[in-house]
């Protein structure tokens, strides 16, 4: 039941439409089977395998609206979802930024899905964690790590003709091995659609030697230095990228809340804001890191350019704002890639005279939305690098950067790695700004 077909979700949709008295219903299945497994201090703590199908539905009476949610798809249960939706719809006030539900749209055909994945079992994600606390038992190192794999889709109907449906599947690991003192600490992440890429060992065998080679830290004073982040660094939850991007709406900046504001009024498309060598864009069928071919709204996603050799070439538009300023809507990306080079890691540490190498930053907050300046902190592996190699691990810093101001001080760009669903390649920034030091690992 978890993943229905296409045949299978569009037949529920049109049973749940059929039920509908609204001017407009819209109506969206999502499922997915997730399994995982979970281990600390070299042992299993937890796994499982968890399955799920929901059904939104979306009444509206003019410019009022009202959703309803169910997880079963008898036909009783299916028609007092959508009675609720419209007993809902009609007790809301207006929506001031209303906007009719689409028509038909032409989606490209997505690339998100990956048999191999789907076909995960328990047995695989405990060769896994087995692989890794292998290696870093035989090591004398501490491994802790989190596998999680699932099948994922999405469908979606309404009584203007609009039909659209997606499966997608998904492989995320990350482990954080440390030493018997917890003196040393070593981080390695990834990501995939598909499952055959993927290899616990060798990702342990990173954090592990990072582990290994930053027991006692030194301390460097706080100051401006040349660092290279690893896309780590670069990509999380709250990553300095993930708020550049997200951060591209036109409504924010049109209205002054926005770093591309500009004053006086309106945006700053068009303008060269970053180095020359920057270039970003997303694009769904990107074969290393795809994405939804249509957003919430059924819109279609297509590839489109952010910043094109520095100069940013477009916003974010919703439906309603792009209809308020005469131009087209804009689906939500759901990946984005940052254009790079050829050049690993180990290639931009070797051209290093003096610098700092980052495995990765956390606690990242806002400390000024309309600069994206941040704040945060380095953690699990931070090294010096001098003539061209690593000479000793240095305790952690607190950081204040903007990735504006970063994005301006490029010295190299690496080779582009897959994470988060992004492509993003490790960055040589000069002049990054560490305030203070950390004792935490």
């Amino acid at each position: 039941m978890p993943i229905l077909s296409k045949d299978e979700s569009q037949a529920i949709l049109k049973k749940v439409l059929s039920f509908s008295t609204a001017d407009e219903c819209q109506a969206s299945l999502s499922g997915r089977t997730v399994g995982n497994i979970r281990y600390a201090r070299n042992n299993v703590s937890t796994a499982g395998v968890s399955d799920n199908v929901s059904l939104a539905v979306e009444a509206r009476f003019g410019k009022r609206s009202g959703v309803a949610t169910c997880n079963q798809f008898d036909d009783a249960t299916l028609r007092r979802c959508v009675q609720r939706a419209e007993e809902i719809a009609r007790l809301a006030p207006e929506d001031q930024e209303y906007m009719p539900l689409l028509g038909p749209q032409q989606y490209l055909t997505p690339v998100s899905y990956a048999t191999s994945t789907a076909a995960i079992r328990p047995d695989f994600r405990a060769q896994a964690a087995a692989d890794s606390i292998a290696l870093s038992s035989s090591k004398q190192l501490t491994a802790a790590g989190y596998l999680e794999d699932g099948a994922y889709f999405q469908a979606l109907r309404n009584n203007k003709g609009l039909e659209a449906y997606q499966q997608s599947t998904g492989l995320d690991f990350s482990v954080t091995v440390r030493t018997p003192d917890g003196t040393g600490s070593g981080y390695a992440v990834a990501d995939f659609t598909d499952a055959t890429k993927f290899n616990a060992k060798n990702l342990t065998q990173i954090a592990a030697d990072k582990a290994a080679g930053s027991r006692n830290a030194k301390a460097l004073e706080p100051g401006k230095y040349t660092v290279i982040l690893e896309p780590a660094a670069l990509v999380s939850d709250e990553g300095l990228l993930n708020n550049l991007v997200y951060n591209f709406g036109a409504r924010e900046a049109d209205e002054g809340r926005s770093f591309l504001s500009k004053k006086g009024g309106g945006n700053r498309k068009g303008d060269k804001l970053f180095d020359s060598r920057i270039s970003i864009y997303s694009d769904p069928l990107n074969a290393q890191a795809p994405g939804s071919v249509f957003d919430g709204e059924g819109l279609p996603v297509k590839r489109i350019n952010w910043v094109e050799k520095g100069v940013v070439k477009n916003l974010y538009y919703s439906r309603y704002w792009a209809q308020k300023n005469g131009v087209e809507p804009t689906a939500f990306a759901g990946n984005f890639i940052m254009e790079g080079g050829t050049q690993s890691t180990a290639d931009l540490i070797k051209s290093t005279a003096k610098g700092i190498l980052v495995t990765r930053l956390w606690y990242i907050r806002d400390v000024d939305p309309q600069t994206l300046l941040y704040t945060g902190l380095t953690r699990d592996g931070t090294f010096y690098i001098e003539n061209g190699k690593i000479k000793f691990p240095i305790k952690n810093f607190r950081f204040n950067e903007s990735p504006v101001i970063m994005l301006n001080n490029i010295e190299a760009i690496g080779r582009p790695q897959r994470l988060g669903g992004n492509l993003v390649p490790p960055l040589k920034i000069r002049d990054f700004t560490f305030t203070s030091l950390s004792d935490a690992v």
